[in-house]
């Protein structure tokens, strides 16, 4: 116990200390204003505007007058894709990520393409992200410190994995101070830069940028010239990455949760459009080029404040770099906000092992953050921190998600409008939101294949192959069990009878169940078969585990106290129609094991001669399928038990 004392203080003070669910503020404790959560799931695809603009700059090439072209591409398809997500976020407002709209508007086939997806996405988001970052941090650093570069990334990402694990909205406020300087810097520059501008040179560059289109269209024809914007605006196209975390994040936004999340979608979309606008205009107005050990916006940032005095100038360029690189460190925080939120839905929906779908304490979900995590780090150590790699690894899969979703909500408009008056125009813009990402998601593909994009292709559809196989465990696993029902109308077909008086000090039975179902109708019969006439008394107790399904707020949890009320009287109902004494107890909390115990020494406190029980299902053939995806929460709860010296009995079902 002094070990576990111990272990208890480590981890209230890195983790921090257990919530209680009693508190009926925890809800409005926990959730995200509309600014925090622009800052925890807006900050992936602000940060993009750090080397997406660049990227379509270099693809480019000696025709970089067309940028403004591309820049207003870019603007058209932010503005596209966030209204078609703002009408996501109405027509699921429990959260409507890639995942639940493919799955519900197409079929659950697609959905689990499009939840693999933004799995594989959403890892490569962290690693890509402090990889980056680590890269901007050591650009201004002496060279000496170089070698230290895979160190800070690796410990980076063990930090955040910590600072998520304490939960989301302790993670989000410790780095909104960077957000908003980055924005500030970055803003303040392109604003200035323009500003500043005398318009006989901005006249200048306009005439220049239409001899220079002439020019391109002598060279490469019409079509050459849009094949080339049309490759400059796919490479770009990690600009648009991180538009879905809000409709992924509505579970943690503040209610009302779909106004919420329409203006954290407007704050994410006008930032995200006018920094890659400005910057892709601020490139060609001042003739920005790629430098060697520098990035572009380090380059724009010298050039906007040549003027200034170098001190000045220098810090500006300073701080507006190391709020790059801090915000990069941030853009991470998308993979571990919402990677664990998708993972738990296909852990619900029996794709993925169950245990991803439990919550910590601290009401996250543990095990997905811990999985990110540790993905990342490999990642990241795999590609040896190489920007070059990881980006190309990185931005095929979220468009595979974008044009699923969009593809959903045409279906959606076109079969299910109902009463909708604006169906036509919401159609319009998911069908223009789907051809737009469909365009670039064949693009990406041809065009990064031979580069490494074979990688994530192929990493994404094992990921697919292995979610088939789970849900086929399961589905046969159900399949077994079904046999069990057999006896369970019986068991609720029986008359109630007057109680028998309660004699706390005779033999008491104490029966774990995990809902009325074949198992805990088969472990009550058994204990009966086996002790005929020997327990007096039957307790029923079932533990409602609070999961990502059900921790939505107070509705939810009220749902789920009643539901196990309800489902442990059915048990204690029949025990009493034949003859025993018989009551039914329930907790609630985000893991069994230690709520069970506590609420068998309340049981003991008033039957003291209390055996416990709980049945374990026995397949047939035992494989490694079962170990991973059953938890054998039973043989974990029988040895705490033990520690505490209450005897406990596990009744084997075969299956």
């Amino acid at each position: 116990m002094k070990n576990q004392g111990k272990g208890n203080f480590l981890k209230d003070i890195f983790i921090g200390k257990s919530r209680d669910l009693g508190d009926h503020s925890i809800f409005h404790q926990m959730s995200l204003i509309a600014i925090l959560a622009w800052v925890g799931l807006g900050a992936d695809g602000l940060s993009s505007s750090c080397y997406g603009p660049e990227e379509t700059i270099k693809a480019l090439g000696e025709y970089p007058s067309l940028a403004p072209f591309v820049a207003l591409a870019c603007v058209a398809t932010i503005a596209i894709i966030c209204a078609s997500y703002s009408q996501i976020i109405e027509l699921f407002p429990g959260g409507g990520g890639g995942y639940l709209v493919a799955s519900k508007l197409l079929s659950p086939s697609a959905g689990v393409v499009s939840g693999c997806a933004l799995l594989v996405d959403y890892v490569l988001t962290v690693a890509l992200s402090i990889a980056s970052g680590a890269d901007q941090l050591f650009s201004v650093l002496p060279p000496s410190w170089l070698p230290w570069k895979m160190t800070v990334a690796l410990v980076a990402t063990g930090v955040l994995t910590l600072l998520n694990l304490r939960g989301v909205k302790e993670s989000v406020v410790v780095w909104a101070p960077i957000f908003f300087i980055f924005l500030l810097t970055h803003g303040f520059a392109i604003i200035y830069g323009f500003c500043t501008t005398p318009f006989g040179h901005i006249s200048d560059v306009y005439h220049h940028t239409i001899d220079d289109v002439k020019t391109a269209h002598s060279h490469l024809g019409l079509m050459g010239m849009a094949l080339l914007m049309l490759r400059a605006y796919s490479l770009g196209a990690g600009s648009y990455t991180g538009i879905e975390a809000v409709s992924n994040g509505l579970p943690i936004l503040r209610e009302p949760r779909v106004a919420t999340g329409k203006r954290t979608m407007v704050y994410m979309g006008v930032s995200l459009a006018l920094m890659v606008g400005g910057l892709l205009f601020a490139y060609v107005l001042y003739g920005s080029m790629p430098h060697e050990g520098k990035t572009l916006n380090a380059v724009l940032f010298e050039q906007i404040t040549a003027g200034w005095p170098h001190s000045l100038s220098t810090g500006f360029v300073w701080i507006s770099m190391l709020s790059a690189a801090a915000l990069l460190f941030i853009a991470a925080q998308t993979g571990f906000l919402d990677g664990p939120r998708v993972l738990a839905n296909m852990a619900l929906d029996r794709w993925f092992p169950t245990r991803f779908a439990t919550l910590s304490d601290r009401f996250v979900a543990q095990n997905g953050i811990l999985l990110m995590g540790i993905a990342a780090f490999v990642v990241i150590f795999g590609s040896g921190g190489s920007v070059d790699l990881l980006v190309v690894l990185y931005s095929i899969n979220v468009f595979v998600t974008f044009s699923l979703s969009q593809l959903g909500m045409v279906v959606h408009w076109w079969k299910d409008h109902g009463d909708e008056p604006k169906w036509k125009s919401k159609l319009a813009i998911n069908a223009i939101g789907f051809t737009l990402t469909a365009v670039i998601l064949v693009a990406l593909s041809i065009m990064k294949f031979n580069e490494g994009g074979w990688v994530t292709i192929v990493v994404t559809g094992l990921l697919i192959s292995f979610a088939f196989l789970i849900k086929r465990h399961y589905r046969h696993a159900r399949e077994e069990l079904a046999r069990l029902d057999s006896l369970v109308e019986m068991f609720s077909s029986c008359s109630l009878t007057a109680a028998p008086d309660c004699d706390p000090k005779a033999k008491t039975a104490v029966v774990f169940v995990n809902g009325f179902n074949g198992l805990g109708v088969h472990t009550t019969l058994a204990i009966v078969r086996m002790f005929p006439g020997v327990f007096k008394n039957f307790i029923f107790a079932e533990i409602g585990v609070v999961d990502a399904g059900n921790f939505k707020g107070a509705v939810e949890l009220g749902n789920l106290q009643t539901s196990i009320a309800r489902e442990t009287r059915r048990y204690s109902d029949y025990m009493r129609a034949h003859g025993s004494h018989s009551e039914a107890v329930y907790a609630i909390g985000t893991e069994i094991v230690s709520t069970a115990a506590d609420l068998a020494e309340e049981i003991t406190q008033k039957f003291p001669n209390a055996v416990f029980f709980g049945g374990q299902l026995v397949f047939k053939k035992e494989t490694y399928f079962t170990r991973l995806l059953h938890n054998f929460a039973v043989f974990v709860l029988q040895r705490e038990f033990f520690k505490r010296g209450l005897p406990f009995f596990v009744l084997p079902i075969r299956v």
